[in-house]
């Protein structure tokens, strides 16, 4: 029988067509992975944070009652946040003011006196008051349940 190929040896022709077959296995697995997309999370919860009618800057951090597991979303700067994919359960609710690391990105002069509800530089809403930047502080409590859920969360200074 003639070779088809005659110049290559039959192990590389082996070679060759094993990495042929694991190569499209591997398109096949990854097609079939992109079919659903970032919105076709079964479970999730959005809404708006507002501090007077204003959106607020910063992230909205679930922590679930038992402590054992915490999600966290940012705020955009029309001040929607939504937390994917959340188990069931009670959680309290945190909101966090915009940060870099763990310094505000327009820190106030060292002299300067607090001022909630000020504008954050650069984010389009307005920074959260202390009383929510904490799971011991906070008094926002929400039940999250399967399904798409909407909580809006209006703070008060």
């Amino acid at each position: 029988m003639k070779r088809i190929i005659p110049w290559f040896p039959c192990e590389f022709r082996k070679a060759l067509l094993a990495s042929l077959w694991s190569l499209l296995g591997f398109v096949v697995v990854l097609s079939s992975g992109c079919s659903g997309g970032a919105g076709a999370a079964k479970d999730a919860v959005s809404g708006k944070v507002t501090l007077n009618g204003q959106a607020v800057a910063g992230e909205v951090k679930f922590v679930w009652q038992d402590k054992k597991q915490e999600m966290a979303s940012p705020i955009n700067p029309q001040g929607e946040y939504t937390i994917l994919e959340p188990p069931p359960g009670k959680v309290k609710i945190v909101v966090k003011g915009m940060m870099a690391g763990q310094k505000l990105i327009a820190p106030p002069a060292k002299d300067a006196p607090k001022m909630e509800g000020a504008p954050v530089v650069g984010t389009g809403g307005v920074a959260p008051p202390a009383k929510y930047e904490s799971v011991a502080s906070t008094p926002l409590e929400f039940e999250v349940k399967s399904g798409k859920q909407q909580h809006n969360i209006e703070l008060t200074p």
